[in-house]
């Protein structure tokens, strides 16, 4: 596992620091989209909040993890698939909010085109469905 996130920071140009690999690390052993106050309770007191945000910040610029609008207006955070790149998204796909344990996952489900008025762009768009999840449906 060190390797491949030793490998992920290398690739993006990013100096393989104590915390960038352990909130990569993080993300590779999340069951789902983690939260600023996830990667905290987490950390315990390694980072404090200001390192988290600038690590999280850093991540999302180089399309390492990417964005997630919750209904409480803050947001998630989850790893990106290969194809995100620095200041180029796709992640275009749909995600699942578990009503029962809050647990926000990323599905391989890609988000319709959506027909926009004439002069009208699309920048983003974002698709939460939420219910309830596998493990807690059971």
């Amino acid at each position: 596992m060190a390797d491949v996130i030793n490998d992920i920071l290398k690739r993006n140009q990013l100096s393989v620091t104590d915390s960038r690999k352990k909130i990569l690390e993080f993300f590779h052993h999340a069951d789902g989209a983690l939260a600023h106050a996830d990667i905290e309770k987490m950390s315990g007191e390694s980072f404090d909040r200001v390192t988290i945000y600038r690590t999280l910040q850093t991540f999302v610029e180089k399309g390492i993890i990417h964005t997630i609008p919750t209904a409480d207006n803050s947001v998630k955070y989850a790893l990106c698939k290969d194809e995100c790149a620095a200041g180029h998204h796709h992640d275009d796909h749909i995600h699942f909010l578990c009503d029962d344990c809050g647990t926000t996952y990323c599905l391989d489900t890609h988000v319709p085109a959506v027909q926009l008025p004439q002069g009208f762009v699309v920048k983003r768009t974002d698709v939460v469905v939420s219910g309830k999840c596998g493990k807690c449906s059971n």
